[in-house]
């Protein structure tokens, strides 16, 4: 049935009330369209359109006008330049990169800044127009920039005008040298900057890779441009690529490296809660005999420590105070954080002071600790306080004399096995539902190093993963599951169990020991050698300068916020001490005994988020 113009004009713009100012052609419509628009930009009373509205009202409004977006930009170049990469995904590559383009397009889009009535704010160039004149034009050119750095005291690789980042560093670094131009300083988008991999807040990067536009004309580019930036972060060399290279699009794969003292493969307490509950499910369910002989190598260790170090502690105190200790000797760590005096280094003075090592109370300047102020609060701690500090010294100064087994270090590779291979892997990430395509993820390899390193009196152990791509959290979540089913003496099973629809809580890793070892380029690099005459990426040629730096400011920050902080045995202290069902799946009771969230129980996941220090973070993009 046809309908007039009229008659559409009468109901259907009020469905079209959040559409985009794209007005179609013809005259009653668009003007009756234009009047609704206007009565929705000035009436206070409507909600203002969502996010994701407002981004798809953008593109729209740029289609209109005939601008290319930065993510449409990124794919049409990803396209053009990358035949050999679309026939190895497949069909659907070009609805694939297209998606990715949208993907980096809406997280731009969503942290742009806009003023009290939601439209963007411009970012004011630091350079005055005068300083722009000056300096005239210079060409640019497609690059590869290798980078390494270390994460400490930075809020992850990319670049956020509002936070401390890799990417922020990094381009204040090529405007300084000279390599992105005054003009260009107010807006890394000019500059067409992507990111191999992004990194999380506190992960390290012995290799990373970036691409963008840069004056390289200077041969002293690097050396200029390594001057501006601080110590913990440097430029291995920049390279020049074809004008559609991405390194977002044309890496094959990743290699990260995980490493963690080999105590945190220990199995809980006797004590703890988790430990008790890991018991009574095994003897309920006739596991206790195999529960036993994978924890043989490790039987009677804490009863030692008990005996050898607790007891001793235990007998000066009187009555009282000993019930009271061994009431909270095992509680959650946050309820004994209070009387720990030895170890007073929150992790934000370390995100505050990345060139540096986290400061202790010797170290601290007077601004950060007023005269006076520890002494008296020393005087302010009861006994109780005092002996549960020292027990918590003496089982931190135990789990670091530990020295992991052969049979130990096995049943943890044994896990990591469990991993290779195309997984869906949306129990190991943030926002994917088991339907979502995009969770399926192939893992090479992973690792373990059956040599382990002693640093001071804390014995480390590496594990290596080498994968095609990996989402936000998944390797840390991947190492949280494998260490914990090994210190719980949990069924192998459990992991392959965790790739099926059952929704349950993988506590992630501490950050802290995540290192992007390097990325890969192997297609890019044969038609770089073959059809482009440009030299490969690849970081071998630096392997000299890279493992002196991995050795100086990776490897030794790692070493010294854990000793200092303690971060992986507050880590496994909360897990071990969280009551809840959220970790039973560890039990000999099944996957069924941990807390499923599905609906509105979901809303349960933010109290367990809190408990251990996860943050609201974004999962389009992420890494480790």
């Amino acid at each position: 049935m046809r309908t007039s113009a009229t008659s559409i004009g009468t109901w259907r713009p009020m469905m079209l009330l959040n559409r985009p100012a794209v007005l179609p052609r013809g005259g009653l419509l668009t003007s009756q369209l234009a009047t609704n628009r206007q009565f929705h930009q000035s009436s206070a009373q409507m909600a203002r359109p969502s996010p994701v509205l407002q981004w798809k009202n953008h593109r729209r409004a740029d289609a209109a006008t005939g601008a290319t977006t930065t993510g449409e930009a990124a794919s049409r170049a990803g396209r053009s330049g990358n035949t050999t990469s679309a026939g190895r995904r497949g069909g659907n590559s070009r609805e694939a990169t297209d998606k990715r383009g949208r993907n980096a397009e809406y997280q731009e889009f969503k942290r742009r800044k806009v003023d009290k009535d939601g439209n963007p704010e411009t970012t004011e160039n630091p350079f005055t127009a005068e300083e722009i004149a000056a300096e005239g034009r210079k060409p640019k050119r497609k690059v590869a920039v290798m980078v390494g750095y270390s994460g400490t005291g930075y809020k992850g690789m990319q670049i956020n005008n509002e936070e401390k980042t890799i990417e922020g560093d990094l381009f204040k670094a090529f405007v300084a040298a000279g390599a992105i131009s005054k003009a260009n300083a107010d807006d890394h988008k000019k500059s067409s900057l992507v990111r191999c991999a992004r990194t999380d807040k506190g992960v390290h990067a012995a290799g990373n890779v970036i691409s963008l536009k840069l004056i390289i004309e200077d041969e002293d580019i690097v050396e200029k441009i390594n001057a501006a930036l601080p110590d913990q972060i440097r430029v291995w060399g920049i390279q020049r690529t074809n004008n559609s290279f991405s390194c977002y699009q044309t890496c094959d794969s990743r290699w990260y490296e995980y490493l963690m003292p080999t105590y945190c493969l220990l199995p809980p307490h006797p004590d703890s809660w988790l430990w008790k509950q890991l018991v009574e499910a095994a003897k309920e369910k006739g596991y206790y005999e195999e529960f036993q002989k994978k924890l043989a190598d490790v039987e009677g260790y804490w009863r030692k420590v008990d005996e050898e170090d607790i007891k001793p502690i235990l007998d000066k105190l009187d009555p009282e105070t000993k019930a009271k200790v061994m009431e909270r000797i095992h509680a959650d760590e946050d309820a004994s954080a209070q009387a720990d005096e030895s170890k007073p280094v929150p992790e934000t003075k370390t995100e505050e002071t990345p060139a540096e090592p986290a400061p202790t109370e010797e170290n601290k300047t007077p601004a950060e600790v007023p005269e006076g102020s520890v002494k008296p609060r020393n005087r302010d701690l009861t006994p109780l306080d005092f002996a549960l500090r020292d027990i918590k010294a003496a089982y931190i100064a135990a789990k670091r004399r530990y020295r992991v087994t052969p049979e130990r270090l096995a049943q943890l590779q044994e896990a990591l096995n469990m991993y290779c291979g195309t997984i869906n892997f949306h129990n190991y990430t943030v926002q994917k539902s088991f339907k979502d395509p995009s969770a399926k993820r192939h893992i090479k390899s992973f690792k373990v190093n059956m040599q382990p390193i002693q640093i001071r009196d804390t014995e480390w152990v590496s594990t290596k993963v080498h994968g095609q791509s990996f989402m936000m959290h998944q390797i840390r979540k991947m190492v949280g599951m494998a260490s914990l089913v090994v210190r719980c003496a949990t069924p192998l099973e459990r992991i392959k169990e965790s790739y099926g629809p059952t929704r349950i809580a993988i506590p992630k890793a501490p950050g802290l020991g995540l290192l992007l070892e390097r990325p890969v380029f192997d297609a890019y690099n044969k038609r770089a050698a073959d059809n482009f005459g440009k030299e490969t990426i690849d970081f071998t040629k630096y392997d000299e300068k890279l493992q002196a730096f991995k050795d100086k400011q990776i490897y030794q920050r790692i070493f010294e916020v854990e000793e200092q902080e303690n971060t992986f045995h507050i880590f496994f202290q909360q897990v071990d001490n969280f009551k809840s069902d959220y970790f039973l799946w560890l039990t000999a009771g099944g996957i069924e005994a941990g807390g499923v969230r599905t609906g509105k129980e979901e809303k349960g996941s933010k109290t367990l988020e809190s408990a251990l220090g996860d943050e609201d973070e974004n999962p389009v993009n992420g890494d480790g």
